[in-house]
C-alpha cells in the first residue's frame, strides 16, 4: 500500500478550451494528486489516466484512519511498478466527470446554475486537451509515460497522436481504437435506463435517480466481467435469504449487480455518468483522418499494448489492429495478451499479470 497520506489538490485554468464539437468550455477546474517528487529534470513524471467513474484518487488514503486507499493502490508506492522513490506519479480526473474536474454538475459561472445538459458534449481528446493544460502548469516539457487503462487507455493513445512530443512512452491497457456496434449498444440501454426513469427529470434532478443510475451501473458492470469470473463467483447459486420459487428471490448474482448498482448512486452523478459514456462511444483514435494509419503517423514514442484474452468489451483483436498499424508504419510497439478469466476489468484486478512487463518497458527508457 502507497503509505502517504495524500490530498486531492483543484486548479482553475482562466482559459477557453475549444472542444472537438466547435464549443467552448470555460473557466475549467481540474482535481488532481500527486505521489512521490519531480526530479531537477523535470524527467520523471508518469500519468495515469483513469477509466469511465474513476478519479484523482489514484492511491494512499486521505488520513491515518481512512479504511479504502486509492483505486490503484497496488501499484503505487517505495517499491511498487510505479516507484515513488523514482517517478513523480500524477493522476487528474477528467472534464466531464464529478470529482472536482468541470462537468456538468458543476455551477456554470455565466448562469450561476449547474450545467445539466448545457454541458457541452465532450471527447476523449477533450480530456486530453485539458489534462495538456495541468502538465504545462507543473512545468513538465516531456512526460516520462502515460499509462492507462480502458478509458484511461484511449487517453494514453491521444497524448501519442495529438502530443507526440510531450511524452517518451505510452502503456495502454484494455482499449480499443473505436468502440464496437455492441459495445456502444449496451451503452444505451444504460441511457435508456437513466431516461427511463421520472426522477431523471432530463437532467434537471436535485437529488440522483436511484433506480435509474443503479440499473445503468449494473448493465455496465456485466461488461466488466466475464462468464469465467461470473461463474466462478457466483456459478448458479441462489440467495439464502430466498426461498427457491419466491417469486422476487434472487440469485447471488443478481444480489452483486443490485449491491453494486444502489452503492454507485452515492458516489457518481448522473449527467456524469451519460457524457462520459458518450465520449466513450464517440472515441476513434482515427478521428480527423482518413485512416488509422493516418492517425498514427504522427506517433514518436514507443507504445506498449496489453489486452486480456476474456475482456469482451474491448476484445484483444481491437488492440491487435492497432499494434499491426504500428507495425506497418515501422514504429516502436509491444504486444502482450495476457490470458485472463477476470474480462474487462482484469488490468485492475490483476498487476501482478502486466507488471514486470510495465517495469522492463520503463526500465529501457532509463
Amino acid at each position: 500500500m502507497y503509505t502517504g497520506i495524500v490530498e486531492t489538490k483543484s486548479i482553475t485554468f482562466e482559459v477557453d478550451l475549444k472542444l472537438d464539437s466547435g464549443r467552448i468550455l470555460g473557466p475549467l477546474t481540474l482535481a488532481y494528486e500527486t505521489y512521490g517528487e519531480l526530479n531537477a529534470s523535470r524527467s520523471n513524471a508518469v500519468l495515469v489516466a483513469h477509466a469511465w467513474t474513476g478519479n484523482a484518487h489514484l492511491a494512499g488514503k486521505y488520513s491515518a484512519e481512512e479504511q479504502k486507499p486509492g483505486w490503484w493502490d497496488a501499484i503505487v508506492g517505495p517499491g511498487r511498478l510505479l516507484d515513488t522513490d523514482r517517478y513523480f506519479v500524477i493522476c487528474s480526473n477528467v472534464i466531464g466527470s464529478c470529482y472536482g474536474s468541470t462537468g456538468p454538475a458543476s455551477v456554470n459561472p455565466k448562469t450561476g446554475k449547474r450545467y445539466n445538459l448545457s454541458f457541452p458534449v465532450i471527447t476523449v481528446r477533450d480530456m486530453v486537451r485539458a489534462q495538456k493544460l495541468l502538465i504545462d502548469h507543473l512545468g513538465i516539457g516531456k512526460l516520462l509515460t502515460v499509462l492507462g487503462g480502458s478509458m484511461g487507455g484511449m487517453q494514453a493513445l491521444e497524448w501519442a497522436t495529438q502530443f507526440p512530443e510531450r511524452i517518451a512512452s505510452a502503456i495502454v491497457l484494455a482499449a480499443t481504437p473505436h468502440p464496437s456496434a455492441q459495445a456502444i449498444a449496451l451503452n444505451a440501454v444504460a441511457r435508456w435506463a437513466i431516461f427511463n426513469d421520472p426522477d431523471w427529470k432530463k437532467g434537471e434532478y436535485r437529488k440522483n435517480p436511484k433506480n435509474g443510475l443503479a440499473l445503468a451501473r449494473g448493465i455496465g458492470h456485466i461488461t466488466f466481467l466475464s462468464d469465467e469470473s461470473m461463474t466462478a463467483k457466483f456459478d448458479r447459486r441462489f440467495s439464502a435469504r430466498d426461498g427457491l420459487f419466491d417469486f422476487f428471490g434472487q440469485f447471488e448474482v443478481e444480489r452483486y449487480l443490485s449491491y453494486n448498482g444502489y452503492n454507485f448512486v452515492d458516489r457518481f452523478d448522473t449527467n456524469s455518468f451519460l457524457y462520459l459514456a458518450k465520449a466513450l462511444d464517440l472515441y476513434d483514435a482515427a478521428w480527423g483522418c482518413e485512416s488509422l494509419e493516418e492517425a498514427f503517423t504522427p506517433i514518436a514514442a514507443p507504445l506498449q499494448f496489453f489486452a486480456f484474452s476474456s475482456d469482451w468489451l474491448y476484445p484483444p483483436y481491437q488492440t491487435e489492429k492497432m499494434v499491426r498499424t504500428l507495425e506497418k508504419l515501422s514504429k516502436r510497439v509491444e504486444y502482450h495478451l495476457i490470458d485472463s478469466s477476470y474480462g474487462h476489468d482484469a488490468f485492475l484486478l490483476e498487476h501482478e499479470t502486466f507488471a514486470p512487463m510495465v517495469r522492463g518497458f520503463l526500465e529501457k527508457l532509463g
